[in-house]
């Protein structure tokens, strides 16, 4: 084995990490001149997507943990980029894209694409089908 080869763990969720890890570094990485995260990025996406939502209907639909969407939501509305939309006294908030916040998303959505892009190539669109045949899977056993 070449020092640059990284050889797989026996533990399969050690691998999953480390493989979530990397294609997380390189989404950063393309999206790195926008100033977002893919995390951040998906935000944006999902909010221009659904309008005004809860952050508890958000979270029910893209599938991921409020307390890791409250995280990621402080620097995006630090930054004027989103913004609670919910009357006053209101139990949940509402979030919706700010003017400038779409404007993010759409400067965003090509360095996005390129991420996208990059790793069809780097993998072949029957390794991605395949992988994300497996993931769907894989997600369904957490249910």
């Amino acid at each position: 084995m070449k020092n640059n080869e990284k050889k797989p763990s026996i533990c399969n969720c050690l691998n999953l990490r480390r493989a979530a890890s990397a294609i997380t570094k390189i989404y950063d990485e393309k999206l790195g001149p926008s100033g977002l995260t893919v995390s951040q990025y998906s935000i944006l996406k999902h909010l221009k997507f659904f309008g005004p939502i809860s952050v508890s209907d958000l979270a029910i639909k893209i599938r991921l943990d409020r307390t890791t969407l409250v995280r990621n939501f402080k620097p995006l509305e630090a930054a004027f980029l989103i913004i609670d939309v919910s009357q006053k006294g209101a139990r949940n908030r509402q979030l919706q894209l700010t003017e400038k916040g779409i404007k993010k998303y759409i400067e965003a959505e090509y360095l996005w694409n390129d991420a996208q892009d990059f790793i069809k190539q780097e993998l072949g669109k029957e390794n991605i089908e395949k992988l994300t045949s497996l993931l769907s899977v894989i997600e369904r056993l957490g249910s």
